[in-house]
């Protein structure tokens, strides 16, 4: 063989290897996207340039989650699976996705009707009809009852309801202004404030609301010859 043949067979085996290799990467980044682009059941899914038949999109009510798609079989329920026994049929639950067992794999299902499930989904919306909450993840809408929240048929009015905006964060409570009796000096007040602000953090649910907290540095003050408003 030539040189020049020598050199156009060598240009078309790299062309060849190239094309392989491109081929390649394409096929792992794309079962990587299909694998890890949705985030987990229930939580936002794969850019929505991208299609996959696994799953689908729920916007219903502005929902705007994805889900695995009802009669998708997976070989492994995802991590943190809640089982849930009910009328003798054995479902397992997480992030608003329900299974049940089919054969050795499980399949994506809808949720009976009835059931209770301790947790709502991370993304769920709620509604108001008929002046009851309810709320929506998934396809399936819940109520509150004994032991959690059940999954119920949809209300009448549903197909018109409206989410519900969440409420508005609590305004912040003003600083108290304090006033010494006794002619405590500024350091000695400030020294004082913390003394009692410490004080306040240990008494029961003062974390987690605010007037039991200020409550709290109220009496502490008043005990140190200080009037509170």
């Amino acid at each position: 063989m030539d040189t020049s043949k020598e050199d156009l067979a060598m240009k078309t085996l790299q062309k060849l290897v190239t094309a392989g290799l491109v081929l390649a990467c394409m096929s792992v980044g794309a079962l990587a996207q299909e694998r890890h682009g949705h985030g987990g059941p229930g939580r936002p899914g794969p850019a929505p340039g991208y299609r996959s038949p696994h799953w689908q999109f729920d916007n219903r009510y502005h929902h705007d989650h994805y889900y695995p798609s009802r009669g998708y079989v997976a070989a492994a329920l995802p991590g943190g699976s809640i089982s849930i026994g009910f009328r003798g049929g054995s479902y397992f639950y997480q992030g608003g996705v329900w299974f049940r067992p089919y054969g050795p794999r499980y399949v994506v299902i809808a949720p009976p009707i009835g059931i209770v499930v301790p947790l709502l989904p991370p993304a769920y919306t709620t509604l108001y009809i008929g002046g009851a909450p309810y709320y929506y993840a998934n396809g399936a809408y819940y109520a509150t009852a004994p032991g959690g929240y059940a999954v119920v048929e949809p209300p009448p009015g549903a197909d018109v309801a409206q989410p519900t905006p969440p409420p508005p964060p609590p305004k912040p409570e003003p600083d108290p202004i304090l006033y010494p009796r006794n002619g405590q000096s500024p350091a000695q007040t400030e020294a004082d404030r913390q003394e009692c602000n410490r004080w306040a953090t240990t008494q029961p649910a003062a974390m987690a609301d605010a007037s039991v907290f200020q409550r709290a540095v109220a009496a502490c003050m008043d005990g140190r010859g200080y009037t509170v408003r």
